[in-house]
């Protein structure tokens, strides 16, 4: 590729798994310009995946979240900036707008600043005892609320909604669990899988009302005390957790000219990147916020995962120097309840046909496949993958979710789903 001057100061904004990355990338390749790190929320950058799992449950605490140990923060020759909201983006000028009215400039600019939880008003925002699950203050007092009992209604059976729900059962507390999609995760997982959870729930005591919305939460002196589904039934609660979904936090960007997507014209939201993550002169994007645009689809897609979001921004830190990073590889996402722990490479979900490869369903250990349909419905080839108690098979399904490999017709056995 043609390379101009490289840059002397580059700017991240999002201190972000995606925003550090870029940052360690571009030191561990020899930059030794000035390098910023901007982030909204206090503290040094942490891992938001255990949020919902491991600190939620206590088995962590918050300091083992950290995605740089504190001792190892010099070495990175940053100038880090928490608590500083970025609001603003003059791209011809070259420079950031703060929200403590000061700006920061740029020659190249890393926009990794995430999502930001979806809270309808409709849905209690701004009641005690309501709230979402996005960062390390929500899951704090998130954990603070089942430690004080009650019954806490889920709003949503996502994966943020349906592992916190885990989470809480293990703590003994109550749960109802509501989402207007007939099983929880069935979007992601497709209706096999989505089962085999619904089960899980339900005998580990969730109260789980699939196909079914909530139209309203009741209060009393200001805090929520229940919810009302649209089937008319009421559902009390100590605590409401709403996990409707996220979106690319891309506001601070109106008026830059930054390109953003739009869910009419490009069928996905977030900063429109090429496929490098480069989305306008100098400025580039990585991780949730960013919707890179996919050879293989023909289109913009945004991937929010964890690991998409390392190898993103690593791929970014490498373009801004003019080098080569390795191919990504495929998405990848794991979720703990209960007994399960699922892991998933490449495309999944009910759009695609799906079949058991090893293991079964009925029995918890299964490898399962994900792609196109073809003879009497199931995949001709892999695009997907998930497993659960199979690890060993799963990395070697990985390698035919990376060969977009056919479906063997010989010498394999598909297992009743």
């Amino acid at each position: 590729m043609a390379v101009g001057p490289l840059p002397r100061r580059v700017v991240v904004v999002g201190a972000s798994a995606a925003g550090l990355a870029a940052a360690e990338e571009l030191r561990r390749r020899g930059f030794d310009g000035e390098l910023t790190l901007i982030g909204d929320e206090p503290g040094l950058p942490y891992d938001r995946p255990p949020l919902s799992k491991q600190l939620l449950s206590g088995q962590w605490d918050a300091d083992r979240l950290l995605l740089r140990p504190r001792e190892r923060w010099d070495d990175l020759r940053v100038v880090h900036r928490p608590g500083t909201a970025a609001v603003g983006l003059d791209t011809g000028a070259r420079t950031v707008r703060l929200a403590d009215g000061g700006t920061c400039a740029y020659d190249a600019l890393v926009i990794a600043t995430g999502a930001r939880a979806v809270h309808p008003p409709a849905l209690g925002a701004g009641l005690s005892g309501v709230q979402v699950l996005r960062d390390l203050r929500d899951a704090l007092e998130l954990k603070e609320a089942l430690t004080r009992g009650g019954r806490l209604v889920v709003v949503g059976a996502g994966f943020l909604g349906a592992e916190a729900a885990a989470v809480a059962r293990g703590m003994g507390v109550p749960v109802t669990m509501i989402d207007p999609l007939p099983l929880p995760m069935v979007g992601v997982l497709g209706a096999e899988v989505a089962g085999l959870l619904a089960a899980r729930h339900r005998v580990n005591g969730v109260d789980l009302r699939c196909g079914n919305g909530v139209s309203a939460v009741l209060a009393e002196g200001g805090r929520a005390t229940g919810v009302v589904l649209d089937d008319g039934s009421r559902v009390e609660a100590a605590t409401v957790l709403v996990a409707v979904g996220a979106r690319p936090a891309v506001d601070w960007l109106d008026g830059s000219g930054v390109p953003l997507g739009s869910r009419e014209r490009h069928g996905v939201e977030g900063v429109l990147c090429d496929p490098r993550g480069e989305a306008a002169d100098g400025v580039w994007a990585a991780g949730d916020v960013a919707a890179w645009q996919n050879p293989s689809y023909g289109r913009p897609v945004r991937t929010e995962h964890r690991l998409s979001a390392t190898e993103q921004g690593r791929a970014v830190g490498a373009a801004i120097l003019g080098q080569e990073a390795p191919p990504a590889g495929p998405a990848y996402f794991w979720s703990d309840q209960y007994d399960l722990k699922l892991q998933s490479y490449g495309r999944t979900g009910g759009a695609l046909a799906f079949a058991v490869v090893e293991g079964s369903l009925t029995e918890g250990r299964f490898v399962g496949v994900y792609g196109p349909p073809g003879t009497a419905g199931r995949p001709k080839r892999v695009e997907g993958v998930i497993a659960n108690g199979m690890a060993r098979a799963l990395r070697d399904w990985r390698q035919a979710v990376l060969a977009g490999a056919p479906l063997p017709a010989q010498d394999l056995t598909i297992s009743p789903h």
